[in-house]
């Protein structure tokens, strides 16, 4: 396999280059995308390869074996068995399992904080969720997939607070309106199970 090639970058290719053509498959191939679909497991098979050329190219141009920040990796190629087992839960929607492992799990790396913020997501809990991404980020700021994650929800909250305040919902004195924007927001960023 040519880590090259499997990025889609030409050989000598710089950091940035490479970084960028790597979020952008990581972008294409995520599980997220592929949930209830024929395709999961090619894609699943697709992103390994992408986080294998991209550890073998990051750990080339910074002269060690394999590139990891802080003892993390990026992407479910490197994850843990426990950590791989509570994505799937998360993907399949068995929240109870991923919670379980989870609590169990002796590992709080960034990686563990990831993957609760995620579940609190997924629960329907924003605040709780952006929080642990938040501080995955702050414990592994190079790995983008937290920072995109950390990124698109913020942009869901951006959205929808630009959209409620400019059509007149921001009374500070209205607790009818106050609570019909927290439903709003929640059913907004609950994605349908």
């Amino acid at each position: 396999m040519d880590p090259y090639e499997v990025l889609g970058v030409r050989q000598g290719a710089s950091e940035e280059e490479i970084k960028a053509a790597y979020k952008e498959l990581v972008k294409k191939y995520h599980p997220d995308k592929y949930q209830n679909n024929p395709l999961s497991d090619l894609a699943e098979e697709k992103l390994q390869e992408v986080n294998e050329a991209y550890d073998m190219l990051m750990g080339k141009n910074q002269g060690n074996s394999g590139y990891r920040n802080n003892g993390s990796s990026y992407g479910r190629a490197n994850s843990s068995a426990e950590f791989n087992q509570v994505r799937r839960n998360i993907d399949m929607g068995n929240l109870q399992g991923a919670e379980e492992i989870l609590n169990r799990s002796q590992n709080r790396n960034a990686e563990w904080m990831f993957l609760s913020g995620m579940l609190s997501y997924r629960k329907g809990w924003y605040d709780d969720a952006v929080n642990k991404i938040q501080q995955a980020v702050n414990m592994d700021p190079y790995n983008p997939e937290y920072q995109q994650a950390l990124n698109q929800m913020m942009n869901v909250g951006r959205s929808y607070q630009n959209t409620a305040y400019g059509r007149g919902f921001n009374s500070t004195e209205d607790a009818f309106c106050k609570a019909l924007q927290c439903y709003c927001c929640l059913d907004m960023c609950t994605p349908d199970c």
